[in-house]
């Protein structure tokens, strides 16, 4: 006799939660779907990066029928290395070979990134310069697609003039705040992107090769 609740299959981490990160476990581990459609990246477990509203927004997709991973990244904390003069004292964010082929197993990646465009834009070029992925990024501070685009990352609506990332951001969320619970409304906005372009991603419409999602 079955209750009405639905269940997914996840291939939890070598390592358990600790400290600030709470359950979502440490810096550098993956939880894997069975069947990788969508994976979370998470900056990592810090001060400034609660990795609370990747937890609410991973149980609401999951709630919603998504099969989702979360990646705690090695290196997510910080401006990427190229930035690393302008921030003294810093650590520097980076992806490592293995974290971009867990990457590529999935049809899409969900982003979550903080509140300070000149650092998290970089960090989002270094994400997607060799993994082929269409992105959807959600931020606390307000960007465009035209912002990521400037900045040589391909989008779905603006191709720039050198681009340098072979990942492609095609919807950015704004207005979620770090160490916060995400608001309803953004949850029911990031749910119904997911869809859209899993969608998109499943018919062979999100094409990464013409710059167009």
């Amino acid at each position: 006799m079955r209750i009405g609740r639905k269940w997914r299959v996840v291939d939890c981490r070598e390592t358990a939660g600790l400290g600030l990160g709470g359950g979502l476990a440490q810096r550098g581990t993956l939880a894997e779907a069975a069947e990788p459609d969508l994976i979370v990246l998470s900056m990592g477990p810090s001060p400034r990066h609660i990795t609370k509203p990747v937890c609410e927004i991973t149980y609401g997709l999951r709630e919603a029928g998504f099969n989702v991973s979360v990646l705690v990244l090695k290196a997510g904390i910080g401006p990427p290395e190229e930035l690393m003069d302008q921030v003294v004292g810093a650590a520097y964010s980076s992806l490592s070979p293995e974290e971009e082929q867990q990457i590529r197993r999935h049809k899409l990646a969900l982003i979550h990134v903080g509140n300070v465009p000149r650092h998290f834009i970089p960090k989002v070029k270094v994400f997607l310069r060799n993994v082929e992925i269409p992105a959807i990024v959600v931020s606390q501070a307000p960007v465009t697609l035209q912002d990521f685009a400037a900045e040589g990352i391909r989008t779905s609506e603006f191709e720039p003039e050198v681009p340098e990332t072979k990942g492609m951001v095609v919807e950015v969320v704004t207005g979620v705040i770090r160490g916060q619970s995400c608001p309803q409304d953004k949850l029911d906005e990031i749910v119904g992107k997911v869809r859209y372009w899993m969608e998109r991603v499943k018919d062979g419409q999100a094409c990464l090769g013409s710059g167009q999602g």
